[in-house]
């Protein structure tokens, strides 16, 4: 762990923080223990992922409106983009996984490794609070911000449709997960975009995100945008 916290560029005061934020699921199962499993520092993780960016977002591009922002923020806290950090960072060898997990090319997964990348966010706020994240994450806002700027980072097409749909008042947008298979370290997940109720699109993922993002696109596609 001592070489992913010179990475890091921050000393855990607990460090069972850190292993639980490398620690998957496939793991916890197999050890037969999910409260060691990374998935609750992962949900807190994206909410902490989200107030660091739309702060740095906020202070650094005081020339655009709220609408623009909020598609840079977008850009810069879906799967695609903490794929990026995940891959910068190396954290593909530090994570914990079932044997399964690993015999089925689980240290690449993209689904699996940003997840890995919110856990240790949320490692790092609790052990060193908004200020330890900011020093360790502001680093990749600065390198790809510019690039959210440009329109040259990964679509997020539930944001695109969400602007489609705004333009028609009273038209509401709902994802639903309608099901996942397979084992724990392989799931599957579908799901499906409504538009007042009706199913405009269905799409499916390694994650709830990705299947979410990929029933938006196929709305999108749909709808000729």
């Amino acid at each position: 762990m001592k070489e992913l916290e010179e990475k890091i560029g921050y000393k855990f005061k607990n460090e069972k923080l850190l292993l639980l934020a490398l620690t998957h699921s496939s793991y916890a199962n197999e050890i037969k223990d999910k409260s060691l499993s990374n998935e609750r520092l992962e949900f807190l993780g994206d909410s902490v992922l989200g107030i660091i960016t739309g702060e740095y977002l906020f202070n650094q591009y005081k020339q655009f409106p709220e609408g623009e922002l909020t598609k840079m923020r977008a850009a810069l806290v879906c799967e695609q983009s903490l794929l990026l950090y995940s891959k910068k960072l190396g954290i593909a060898d530090f994570v914990r996984l079932g044997k399964g997990e690993e015999q089925t090319g689980g240290r690449e997964r993209p689904a699996l490794l940003a997840d890995a990348f919110e856990a240790l966010l949320a490692a790092l706020y609790l052990d060193g609070e908004l200020k330890a994240v900011k020093k360790f994450f502001e680093p990749y806002l600065e390198e790809f911000a510019p690039l959210a700027v440009k329109g040259m980072t990964f679509k997020d097409y539930k944001t695109i449709l969400q602007e489609v749909v705004q333009k028609k008042p009273g038209e509401l947008v709902e994802y639903v997960i309608i099901s996942e298979q397979g084992p724990d370290h392989n799931k599957v997940f579908v799901a499906q975009v409504h538009l007042n109720n009706k199913i405009l699109g269905t799409g499916e993922g390694k994650s709830k995100k990705d299947a979410e993002q990929e029933a938006a696109k196929v709305a999108l596609e749909l709808l000729g945008l």
